[in-house]
């Protein structure tokens, strides 16, 4: 699978190889389409501060990721409890991670997340617990 996987990591640095001081923590991931035998590789952030595990839209879009929509759309609130910007969640996309030899099957929320592609938040770090110098 990993022969097929696009490079998308452009600037991404490997976690075990960071500078201090730490600002962002970003990592190369391989995100495999369930209904296609094809998939892409993207830089991530880790980001502790974020709940979940998130896709952004146009990303998803682009790459030809199956968009199923959310029965109830998902409000997104910022730090300071504020609504983002990016609008609400209405999509999540099902897709195999490949990280250090694993493969894991996720849901990822799908929004509007800027010049990231993926944030991988609390429920990824808590299941992963990755080493990070």
């Amino acid at each position: 699978m990993q022969s097929d996987l696009k490079d998308n990591t452009e600037g991404a640095r490997e976690v075990r190889h960071t500078l201090w001081p730490l600002r962002e923590v970003w990592m190369k991931v391989g995100l495999g389409k369930l209904d296609m035998h094809e998939g892409v590789t993207v830089k991530a952030l880790l980001d502790s501060g974020a709940t979940g595990i998130f896709m952004d839209k146009e990303f998803a879009e682009e790459q030809g990721f199956k968009l199923e929509k959310l029965d109830e759309p998902v409000e997104v609130k910022n730090v300071d409890r504020t609504n983002n910007n990016g609008g609400r969640i209405e999509y999540k996309v099902q897709c195999n991670m490949y990280f250090e030899g694993h493969i894991k099957r996720i849901r990822v929320d799908v929004c509007k997340l800027g010049r990231m592609k993926v944030i991988l938040g609390m429920l990824w770090l808590a299941a992963h617990n990755p080493e990070i110098d």
